[in-house]
């Protein structure tokens, strides 16, 4: 079996009883980055072997990792934070999986941009998540088609390009349109800004940016 285990976004304290008791029991851990997972499995005295799996392993690594699972080894994927796959590598080996018949069971756990959009106060019966934009090609192609959305689109971004991101959100969907900016989500200095493009183009302008950014935006209402 593989297992697909969302880890915290930030505060440690947000994985599951199960998510626990699938990293201990299981025979091998991918993470992402070795490094960073290592005081979450510290913390919770996790001496499951950890293995690097990341976007520019995966292909090579894959195949021998389709041989493990099918000599009934189970094994579990996890990513920085949150949910692998999510914006995160994960999805490449799950599909190899499924197309050698191998179960994957993905665990319900911490991903950022549910409490970003729901922090938002912006309506999320029908959303579109766009993820990271381009950062060069076909980034103001993208920008267009997201300002003629008629829901709440969700995006990731980097601190050092925030700014810039509302900046070009403002050009494309008005600078008076709706939208909220978390940061450091469950971490101690966490940040919900909320207001029009301009306003927070503005205010993030005139700080130093930090941590993980989620920005949620309003629907076209034209």
């Amino acid at each position: 079996m593989l297992y697909i285990v969302p880890t915290p976004i930030g505060n440690l304290e947000d994985i599951t009883f199960r998510a626990l008791r699938i990293l201990k029991e299981v025979s091998l851990i991918l993470a992402e980055d070795t490094r960073n997972s290592k005081k979450l499995l510290l913390h919770y005295d996790i001496s499951t072997p950890m293995r690097s799996h990341h976007a520019h392993n995966e292909h090579g690594t894959t195949p021998e990792l389709i041989e493990l699972l099918k000599a009934e080894q189970d094994i579990a994927l996890i990513s920085d934070a949150g949910t692998p796959a999510i914006s995160d590598p994960g999805f490449y080996l799950v599909r190899e999986c499924l197309r050698n018949d191998i179960p994957v069971q993905c665990l319900p756990g911490a991903t950022a941009f549910v409490p970003a959009l729901v922090n938002s106060g912006l309506p999320c019966d029908k959303f579109y998540f766009e993820g990271f934009l381009p950062h060069k090609k076909g980034r103001q192609t993208r920008l267009k088609y997201l300002a003629e959305l008629p829901h709440t689109f969700i995006l990731y971004e980097s601190p050092f390009r925030l700014v810039k991101c509302l900046e070009q959100l403002a050009e494309h969907c008005g600078t008076d349109r709706q939208a909220a900016v978390s940061r450091e989500l469950s971490k101690l200095h966490e940040e919900n800004a909320k207001g029009s493009l301009a306003e927070l183009a503005k205010h993030f302008s005139a700080k130093k940016v930090k941590g993980e950014i989620v920005v949620v935006v309003e629907g076209n209402k034209s």
